[in-house]
C-alpha cells in the first residue's frame, strides 16, 4: 500500500462540469499515480496553469484534507440543482493501492447519498465491494481501452491490471449495482492493434458503454485513415450495444464526416 505525498486544502469542492455526459463533479485529489501516457488531458491542463510542475510531480498525489467539511457546507446549497456527482474528471477516486484516497472517496459518496444525491464513479483502480452497500442509484465504472495487459502496463503504468478492474466491476454488477465502462481514449492501429469485439465481449454485462477516440496525439493524426477508423469503430460499438440491449454514448468528435 502507498501513502499520499501530502495534504492540501481547497475553498470549494462541488462544481458544474462541462464534460458532455456529466452534471456536477468533485476532485478531492491533486495528481494521479496511474501516470497514463495517452496523453492525459488532466495532467496537461494542470501543468499548463502551473498547478503541477512536471510528470513526476503529477505522480505524487495530494489529498484534499477538508473534503468532507466542504461537502457539509455545499450540499445544502446545491442539492436541489444536482442530478448526480461524478468522481472524478481530473484524477481517480480509487487510485490503485492508496487506501487514504479510497476511504475519503467512500466517505464522500456516503455523505452525498445521505442527502439524496446519486454518484457516478470512474476508475482505473479497483472498485471496492463496499460500494454495493451504498445507494443503488449510484453508477460504478472502469476505464478499459484494451485486453492486452502489456499495452496497459505501458499506457497506464501505475493503474490496476485489466483483470483486477474487471473482477471488481463484475462483483458490483452481481451485487445488483449499475455498472458501466469507458472505452476511451481508444487508439489507432499504428499505436496498438486492438480487437474491439473481444473488448466489448469482456464488458458485455455492463449497463452502459462510453466510447471515444484518442485525442491530443500526433501519432493518431499521423494515421491517415484515423477519421474513417473511428467512424467504423463507433459503428461497431453501436451495433454491439443494440444487439445486447446496452445503453451507449459516443463521445463528441469521435464520429466525423
Amino acid at each position: 500500500m502507498k501513502k499520499v505525498k501530502g495534504y492540501i486544502e481547497r475553498k470549494t469542492m462541488l462544481y458544474k462540469t462541462s464534460v458532455e455526459y456529466g452534471d456536477y463533479t468533485m476532485n478531492h485529489i491533486q495528481g494521479c499515480a496511474h501516470g497514463c501516457k495517452y496523453p492525459c488531458y488532466a495532467f496537461m491542463m494542470k501543468k499548463r496553469f502551473g498547478q503541477i510542475k512536471s510528470y513526476e510531480d503529477w505522480l505524487e498525489p495530494y489529498l484534499v484534507s477538508n473534503t468532507l467539511e466542504l461537502l457539509d457546507k455545499e450540499i445544502p446549497r446545491l442539492k436541489k440543482k444536482i442530478k448526480s456527482v461524478q468522481l472524478c474528471f481530473s484524477t481517480d477516486p480509487f487510485m490503485y493501492q492508496y487506501p487514504e484516497i479510497q476511504n475519503m472517496s467512500l466517505a464522500s459518496i456516503k455523505k452525498l447519498n445521505n442527502s439524496g444525491i446519486k454518484c457516478s464513479v470512474l476508475t482505473k483502480g479497483i472498485l471496492p465491494i463496499e460500494l454495493a452497500e451504498l445507494s443503488k442509484d449510484n453508477e460504478y465504472g472502469i476505464t478499459l481501452i484494451t485486453t492486452n495487459e502489456e499495452f496497459r502496463k505501458y499506457m497506464e503504468p501505475g493503474a490496476a491490471s485489466l483483470q483486477e478492474r474487471l473482477n471488481a466491476l463484475r462483483a458490483l454488477h452481481d451485487a445488483g449495482c449499475i455498472t458501466w465502462v469507458s472505452i476511451e481514449p481508444f487508439p489507432t492501429p499504428n499505436i496498438a492493434k486492438q480487437d474491439l469485439l473481444s473488448l466489448l465481449e469482456a464488458v458485455s454485462f455492463v449497463d452502459r458503454i462510453i466510447f471515444g477516440r484518442m485525442n491530443y496525439s500526433t501519432e493518431v493524426t499521423a494515421y491517415t485513415q484515423h477519421k474513417q477508423f473511428f467512424n467504423d469503430r463507433a459503428k461497431d460499438v453501436i451495433a454491439f450495444c443494440n444487439k445486447h440491449y446496452i445503453d451507449y454514448h459516443i463521445k463528441n468528435g469521435t464520429i466525423t464526416e
